[in-house]
């Protein structure tokens, strides 16, 4: 099989200009186009670009909209199509009608789509109004149905709360019915999936298969003592190439300031996945 390279990038959490919330003054749409700029500039040359869910942080119809503008932008910019999935920040609603212009719907988003023989499936992992994820039934058969017919290059999984744990973090930051994914994917075609979600770049395998969660273009997140945990400036994206010998994960920083940006106890981690 030929090598195929795509970018991915998760949590950019990026609103329009004129909302007003605790990250305006960040500028975090203008640290995404950074990123295609960066993209462009090295020649990179993807296939495809994947962000993993929390486009935006609790946006609506015009921040979607403004989003689309972004996204598109940096598409044209490197010649690559930008897929996308929910993540918990995300609305379905002004989702589907401020970046997809359809018709407002809580129905879960998720497809298929095939890039130069490599499979791409995106999954709905965010459960409106909670901060866990679930895959819901309607996608697991759905899943199990698409992957009985293998890819000719193989397929990856992309949804925005990861497989694997993180230091730090509660384990009800994983997705919640993993085990139930995991019986659907292992034995198919799928050489990796992807996630966001945890603000840590975390790569390791579930059940022989790659699982990786990226940092985020918004800012990263690391303990700051045993107590608390603190969120930094951070810009950077995954390289992930696949050829006929596997997978490979290349994790890619841009500079950025380091300035910590909010802190806040652990213990509020483990609050904020019971509501």
């Amino acid at each position: 099989m030929e090598t195929i390279k795509f970018v991915h990038l998760t949590d950019t959490h990026m609103n329009a200009p004129q909302t007003d919330n605790m990250f305006s003054k960040f500028n975090l749409a203008g640290k995404v186009t950074r990123l295609f700029e960066h993209l462009r500039d090295t020649n990179v040359a993807p296939a495809f670009v994947i962000v993993t869910g929390d486009l935006s942080h609790e946006g609506g119809v015009e921040d979607y909209a403004y989003i689309r503008q972004v996204l598109d932008q940096g598409s044209t910019m490197i010649g690559a199509p930008v897929y996308v999935v929910l993540g918990n920040h995300d609305h379905r609603s002004p989702f589907r009608e401020g970046f997809l212009q359809q018709d407002a719907s809580e129905d879960a988003y998720f497809y298929s789509i095939t890039i130069n023989g490599l499979r791409l499936i995106g999954l709905n992992s965010q459960v409106p109004g909670q901060h866990h994820g679930r895959i819901d039934e309607q996608q697991l058969a759905w899943l199990e149905e698409t992957l009985s017919i293998p890819a000719e290059n193989g397929t990856i999984v992309a949804l925005h709360h990861p497989l694997l744990s993180v230091n730090g973090m509660p384990d009800d930051h994983v997705l919640e019915n993993r085990k139930q994914l995991g019986d659907v994917i292992v034995g198919t075609d799928v050489v990796g999936v992807l996630a966001g979600h945890v603000h840590s770049n975390n790569v390791g395998s579930y059940h022989g298969i790659c699982s990786v969660a990226a940092t985020g273009t918004a800012f990263a997140g690391e303990l700051a003592d045993e107590e608390n945990y603190r969120m930094i400036d951070f810009l950077g994206y995954n390289l992930v190439t696949v050829n006929g010998e596997g997978i490979s994960v290349q994790s890619v920083v841009l500079p950025s300031s380091q300035e910590e940006y909010f802190r806040f106890p652990i213990a509020l981690l483990a609050v904020e996945t019971n509501h």
